[in-house]
């Protein structure tokens, strides 16, 4: 399996922001008005008989696209099955190379090895982070049940 494109977008200020926080308002509205469609038909401004025909599943990924943007986040999308150098995932857990490649050796990410290089897949990379998400999250709310009972909160 080759190594994958990963598309990145850094944030360009707060015009971009707010483009993309207006953009979001009207492709909610859009999917909410249209529930039941399995297409949206999307018009090209620059050629108003041009009609774009583009899957619902996409237009959402849209939206989470746009809700990051407008929140002045980097983006990156990377397909499901891509594998990556540990650079590459290393940037898209927000670590270091160092420290990613110590999750690698302790088993904490799957990976495979060419050579005597290491690629990670991006499903296994994403399970890790949904699964430190999800512990980070228990341990605030363990916290904060903690604080409540102590009478801090």
């Amino acid at each position: 399996m080759a190594t994958a494109v990963v598309h990145r977008h850094e944030p360009h200020g707060g015009d971009e922001a707010e483009a993309a926080a207006q953009a979001l308002r009207q492709v909610k509205h859009y999917l909410s008005e249209h529930a039941d469609d399995d297409a949206v038909r999307a018009r090209v401004e620059a050629e108003p008989d041009a009609e774009l025909l583009l899957p619902r599943g996409a237009v959402e990924l849209l939206a989470t696209v746009l809700a990051h943007m407008a929140a002045g986040r980097a983006v990156a999308v990377v397909p499901a099955h891509a594998e990556l150098t540990t650079q590459q995932a290393a940037d898209l857990l927000n670590v270091s190379r160092p420290y990613l490649i110590g999750l690698l050796q302790s088993g904490e990410i799957e990976y495979r090895s060419v050579g005597k290089h290491r690629r990670i897949k991006a499903e296994s990379l994403l399970a890790y982070r949904r699964g430190d998400d999800r512990a980070r999250r228990e341990a605030a709310d363990e916290l904060t049940a903690l604080n409540q009972e102590m009478g801090l909160l």
